[in-house]
């Protein structure tokens, strides 16, 4: 019921993970990073604690695939779990369970990997990686271009409600962070209009909270 991206910049260092699902609020549940450590997505039958397990295994100095093979050893129900993980090096590794649910697929490089399960097609994840490859710029542009993507080539075996993107670099706490948690429409669509209108923004709320005397006026009724 789930595709994901969880992706490093190789020119910043940046990490981002994107997600959609017909579930609702699914970003709430999947997306995990951590400045300087990597980024980790967990899905199908989600176990909300593995994104942070991951993420704590791969800042002790684990690689992306040792971090994948000690959650598999030591986590209960990996069975029933998919999980993404990339870390400092751009390292990829991910783990489909035997008990995924539908069309299930999985795609790598370097930097980047993509999965899904409830999938309509098995290259929807090859597509993925395909367009993140064949792009450039901003990480969170690239983001929004895999997901597209992964509609183009068919997405979910149904349609999906919920989406997100979270991003994160250099500070404790994530630069973006934006999701649609449920709509009839597209999710994916009103998630690139939501990055549209952040992105401009996303350095200023950086300064904001570093040195506000140094930030831009807000733009907004009664900011002088």
């Amino acid at each position: 019921m789930t595709f994901s991206i969880v992706a490093r910049c190789e020119k910043t260092g940046m990490f981002g993970l994107a997600v959609s699902s017909s579930s609702p609020a699914v970003a709430a549940r999947c997306v995990y990073a951590e400045a300087g450590v990597g980024a980790v997505a967990s899905q199908n039958v989600t176990d909300p604690t593995l994104g942070p397990r991951g993420l704590a295994l791969m800042k002790d100095g684990a690689s992306a695939q040792e971090t994948i093979e000690k959650l598999k050893s030591s986590c209960p129900h990996m069975e029933y779990r998919q999980v993404l993980a990339v870390d400092i090096n751009g390292t990829t590794a991910i783990h489909s369970g035997a008990h995924a649910l539908g069309i299930c697929a999985e795609a790598s490089g370097r930097n980047v990997a993509c999965a899904g399960n409830l999938l309509a097609a098995p290259d929807v994840a090859q597509a993925m990686i395909a367009a993140f490859e064949a792009s450039s710029g901003h990480l969170g542009d690239r983001l929004i271009i895999v997901m597209q993507a992964a509609i183009k080539a068919g997405g979910e075996a149904g349609p999906v409600h919920s989406a997100g993107l979270k991003m994160v670099h250099e500070v404790p706490w994530p630069i973006a962070d934006l999701r649609v948690d449920w709509t009839e429409d597209d999710p994916i669509e009103d998630l690139a209009a939501l990055w549209d209108l952040y992105k401009p923004q996303i350095d200023d709320y950086v300064t904001r909270a570093i040195n506000p005397s140094a930030a831009p006026s807000y733009g907004v009724p009664g900011d002088k």
